[in-house]
């Protein structure tokens, strides 16, 4: 029996964490394939759920701070929670962005990068079952890095298109700010696979 035992709660905290980020990208998605009504009303959930994971985050630093042995180094229980706290304000901001432009109809870009947040979130979502697991996670790590590598694929035609075809100024500022927006999620999603990455280095 050890004296002083490792703190296994953290897996949960980071499950608990994670899933509520990828029912937020799933609301988020939803909502910009079905309208301005919906997504005004996923976006009050969003926020809903902003609030659900920094209450989770700040267990996970309270309970970082009081745990003597810890099941992986501290820094990166610190760095894997704050990261995916990131990725929820993110989505957060793209929510808030998206419903109070009010863009009709929502262009197929921002559907489509909105379900590849939501692709990335699922897949990060089998990255944290996987660590939970102690089984291997790095193919779910490479595929959010894939999916990010598309979204700014996706984000560069965008906008060369943009500035080719839009000319309401008004409307291209708009729509150049949710793609970016967007874009970025996928890049903080990215930062919460490296850390993930640089942990199984660390553990192996």
């Amino acid at each position: 029996m050890r004296l002083l035992p490792r703190q296994e709660k953290f897996f949960e905290l980071f499950l608990n964490q994670v899933r509520v980020i990828e029912e937020a990208a799933q609301l988020l998605a939803e909502g910009a394939r079905n309208g301005n009504s919906q997504l005004a009303r996923n976006a009050v959930r969003i926020k809903q759920l902003e609030r659900e994971g920094d209450e989770i985050a700040h267990d996970i630093f309270t309970k970082l701070n009081q745990t003597f042995i810890t099941p992986l180094d501290p820094e990166d229980i610190h760095g894997l929670s704050s990261r995916l706290d990131d990725v929820l304000d993110d989505i957060e901001d793209s929510a808030y962005r998206m419903a109070a432009y009010r863009l009709e109809p929502i262009p197929a870009t921002v559907i489509e990068l909105c379900d590849i947040v939501h692709q990335c979130t699922r897949a990060l979502v089998k990255a944290f079952e996987a660590l939970n697991k102690e089984a291997p996670l790095l193919d779910h790590c490479i595929e959010v890095n894939r999916l990010e590598d598309y979204a700014d694929e996706v984000l560069r035609r965008a906008i060369a298109s943009l500035f080719e075809q839009e000319k309401d100024p008004i409307l291209l500022i708009k729509l150049k700010e949710v793609y970016e927006f967007l874009e970025d999620t996928t890049d903080r999603c990215e930062d919460v696979a490296d850390v993930l990455q640089n942990v199984v280095v660390k553990n192996a």
